[in-house]
């Protein structure tokens, strides 16, 4: 049988990642890439694990259609190779969380009671998933992984056949402790047909030490394992313990560094602020020392007429300091003298003392001419203002300097 080929694979896994609708497979649309690629590397380096959609069903019974890698594991015990069956699923969660991983045994096969990394059901546990991190872990360092702590201690091993030659077995049979785990997908054609599962390879006979021999090499072998193991599993939590200790740390960094960016921007405004008030002082110190300067002026130019207090006239205390001042006063006596006639006429007709179409004729004429002396006043307060705007202008400046 002609292995697959990888265009096939990558056409296929392109095309159920792409799928939309409710035949979509349950994953992020951000991670399908990236699982795309781990599946694609996986079965570049091994291609003994083949990707395939199936079926999968929770333990609340509900039923996904989920990506699976299906196929072999190799690996090396008592320097011979050997092939692990195994069903390597990718959940809804992945990559973020890691695969679920089955040893798949024929029914030639046995699972190891007890294994440190594989429980009765055929669920692995090692450590690598365990600690798995996204984005960094992936499916060929799992696979080699698992090749490694199978091949410390094989999950599983052929049953023992009794040949049809010997209808009589012994009923004390040599026992075969610890026998080499089989191969499950072998090249030659299965022979069960139908049912998809090849048998296992019986194992072969060992030729087992008289009882109670112990050899020295296996004593000592078995202790430069358990040490490696203990120093392992040191380094592991050794380095579980680090890397929490510098996930505190960098969380601490990440605060501190969130309270300095708060204070940095309450500082900035609170300097925005205080520059605006100094702005508004400046501005308020000029406006005040330029009417110091108008009331020292004032005072210079009026302080010669105390002495002649007693004898000022009422219509000569306050003369115009120019001519649109001059004409502005004009203007307002004017208006005011016209409305104090107005106001007698209004008596006057009410008291019946005038007749009404004089009222009126008087009325017309007077609020003509009162008109005109308001709107020359109009005229002259803006031509002051324009003034006044200029003066404080040079002021300004002079202070400035």
């Amino acid at each position: 049988m002609e292995p697959p080929n990888p265009q096939q694979f990558q056409q296929f896994l392109s095309s159920v990642l792409s799928q939309r609708g409710p035949s979509a497979l349950p994953y992020a649309e951000d991670v399908k890439w990236l699982i795309r690629q781990h599946l694609l590397s996986l079965i570049d380096i091994y291609p003994s694990l083949q990707p395939k959609t199936a079926s999968f069903t929770h333990n609340d019974g509900r039923t996904v259609n989920l990506l699976q890698a299906v196929g072999t594991v190799p690996m090396v015990y008592l320097d011979r190779p050997y092939n692990i069956p195994v069903i390597i699923w990718l959940m809804e969660s992945y990559p973020r969380h890691p695969p679920l991983v089955f040893v798949n045994p024929t029914r030639d096969m046995v699972i190891k009671k007890p294994h440190p990394f594989v429980n009765p059901s055929g669920v692995v546990s090692i450590p690598y998933l365990q600690n798995w991190i996204y984005p960094s872990s992936n499916l060929v360092e799992l696979v080699r992984n698992l090749s490694h702590f199978f091949g410390r201690d094989p999950p599983l091993y052929a049953k023992v056949q009794v040949h049809p030659s010997n209808p009589n077995p012994s009923p004390r049979p040599t026992p075969t402790p610890h026998p080499p785990p089989s191969t499950s997908f072998p090249n030659h054609s299965s022979p069960v047909g139908s049912s998809g599962i090849w048998p296992a390879i019986p194992p072969r006979p060992v030729q087992q030490p008289p009882y109670g021999a112990v050899k020295q090499d296996d004593r000592e072998e078995v202790f430069k394992r358990n040490s490696i193991d203990k120093l392992l599993v040191d380094l592991h939590n050794d380095i579980v313990g680090l890397r929490d200790a510098q996930e505190k740390d960098m969380d601490g960094l990440f605060n501190a560094q969130g309270v300095l960016k708060q204070r940095e921007e309450q500082l900035k405004q609170g300097l925005k602020e205080m520059q605006d008030e100094k702005e508004g002082l400046e501005q308020q110190l000029q406006m005040v020392l330029m009417n110091s300067d108008v009331l020292e002026g004032w005072l210079r130019e009026n302080e010669g007429k105390v002495t002649n207090l007693g004898n000022v006239d009422v219509d000569t205390a306050f003369e115009p300091c120019d001519s649109l001042s001059k004409q502005m006063l004009n203007c307002t006596a004017s208006d005011l003298a016209l409305e104090d006639v107005i106001y007698s006429l209004d008596k006057a007709i009410q008291g019946g003392v005038i007749p009404f179409d004089q009222y009126l004729r008087n009325i017309r004429l007077l609020s003509r001419e009162q008109f005109f002396h308001r709107a020359t006043a109009s005229k002259v307060r803006a031509a002051q203002m324009q003034a006044q705007v200029a003066n404080m202008a040079a002021r300004t400046s002079q202070y400035a300097l």
